[in-house]
């Protein structure tokens, strides 16, 4: 259990220094927003460029990535019925959704699938399925839910997916590993310096807006913050081992993968999401911080069961 530990670690590292940064208002009050602006328009897009670009693209066709894409969208449909039928309004909901069954496959799964599961490829189907479907959904209904969206043509609505920097950085990545094509140094390069301040950017601004915020689980998104942890950290590893054990019949080597992979906790930059459409923020950070604490034992027990 090393890796789930080491990883751990990494991001509540950075975190702190994030939560440091922001007593000591060393950043100015409007370093958070920076932040969150390079992380979103340049350090994000980057970094998925570099990743998706040297990635097999056979991995989209494994049994694998169909048990993980399954229990993705079932567990994100009990958040949006649920959100629905309380009325908490398209853009909480997408956040709500998203944090409920988008798993941290980056800086977190990354460093787990190395030292738990021996394979950093692993979470490679997963990440892909996140940028490539996930992430384009969820941000075309952020999008057009958006304040701007009254003024906006019909064209401008159709594009919306495509003029996204997030969704462009990944259409642009999996594009190169298709086409086969080596991009050069001068291109590759750049691109891998500016994607190396995504995570950390990410983190720095989560640990900033830690600063004077209120225990997580209260207050009026105490309902949407506790549905999303549940979901995040027992419905969607259980629905995901279910697909993986009784329908797909994966072995057992597979199957534990897919569900360490879904008992990953939500994403970092789902706050980045929510914070440039200046929606759902409080419930994306309190459902991130209680979800990354929840999946430690979730984890450990996983791993002890299926391992």
């Amino acid at each position: 259990m090393g890796g789930v530990i080491t990883g751990f670690a990494i991001i509540a590292t950075v975190i702190a220094t994030g939560y440091l940064l922001g007593r000591r208002g060393s950043l100015g009050e409007n370093g958070r927003e920076v932040l969150t602006r390079l992380g979103f328009h340049v350090a994000t897009p980057a970094l998925l460029f570099v990743t998706l670009s040297g990635t097999d693209p056979s991995v989209i066709l494994s049994p694998s990535l169909l048990v993980s894409a399954i229990g993705t969208f079932a567990t994100a449909g009990v958040f949006v019925a649920v959100g629905a039928a309380r009325r908490w309004g398209v853009g909480r909901t997408a956040v709500g959704a998203l944090c409920s069954a988008y798993v941290n496959a980056g800086n977190l799964g990354i460093p787990i699938a190395v030292y738990v599961l021996g394979d950093a490829s692993i979470v490679a189907p997963i990440l892909l399925f996140q940028q490539l479907v996930l992430s384009p959904v969820a941000l075309t209904v952020l999008d057009l839910s958006s304040a701007t969206e009254g003024r906006r043509t019909t064209w401008q609505r159709v594009t919306t997916p495509f003029r996204n920097p997030v969704v462009i950085g990944s259409l642009a990545g999996v594009s190169v590993a298709v086409s086969g094509w080596t991009p050069p140094g001068a291109l590759l390069e750049p691109a891998t310096l500016l994607g190396n301040m995504a995570v950390p950017a990410v983190l720095l601004a989560f640990g900033i807006s830690l600063r004077g915020s209120p225990l997580p689980g209260r207050g009026p998104e105490r309902a949407p913050v506790l549905l999303s942890v549940a979901l995040k950290s027992a419905v969607q590893p259980l629905i995901t081992w279910s697909l993986a054990a009784f329908l797909f019949r994966l072995d057992g080597g597979d199957r534990l993968n897919v569900v360490v992979t879904a008992a990953l906790p939500a994403a970092q930059n789902l706050f980045t999401y929510a914070s440039r459409y200046d929606v759902g923020a409080r419930l994306a950070r309190e459902s991130i911080l209680l979800s990354t604490l929840v999946s430690v034992p979730a984890l450990t027990l996983i791993a002890a069961l299926l391992g």
